[in-house]
């Protein structure tokens, strides 16, 4: 689901909203947002790898992390988290960064004008026995709404396929 909003005249933003259901406890995808060695098993689309990421896990820490594709173009990620409550929620910042961890515009990487800064929520709910997982990606270009989710939604079919071994 895509909601958009004008935020600026002749700016439109969107707010991605991606729900799954993963048959595991939430402890258990939860280890998968949280802790790097999971991260580096699904994080990013299905043509990338993750060959690092390192987590501050804790209000005002934060995350560092690279998706890799086939002929080796990295591309690097930061964010501050902003509210961690165990097992049920996590709020962060997202930007474009250099390896280093310094905030770069999304043109460094050759894509279209970003926000330098985007806000993420995923929540984690218990049903069951199983996790509903909700993702709120916050502030994207309206035009980039689509490719986003794919991303996304690529992401999660390699985090899933990661949990079930």
């Amino acid at each position: 689901m895509t909601t958009t909003d004008l935020v600026a005249p002749g700016t439109q933003r969107s707010t991605i909203i991606i729900k799954r259901v993963f048959d595991l406890p939430p402890d258990i995808v939860w280890k998968a947002w949280t802790e790097p060695a999971s991260l580096k098993k699904w994080w990013g689309p299905q043509e990338y790898t993750c060959p690092f990421f390192e987590v501050d896990l804790k209000p005002g820490g934060k995350y560092l992390g690279c998706m890799k594709d086939a002929t080796g173009r990295e591309i690097w990620g930061t964010g501050t988290y902003q509210e961690i409550i165990p097992q049920s929620k996590i709020v962060y910042t997202d930007s474009f960064a250099d390896s280093n961890g310094n905030i770069v515009k999304s043109t460094y990487y050759g894509m279209p004008e970003m926000p330098v800064e985007l806000m993420v929520v995923v929540q984690f709910e218990d049903v069951a026995g199983k996790t509903n997982m909700t993702l709120k990606h916050a502030g994207l270009p309206a035009d980039m709404a689509t490719d986003c989710i794919k991303g996304w939604e690529s992401s999660f079919d390699k985090l899933e396929t990661n949990l079930k071994r």
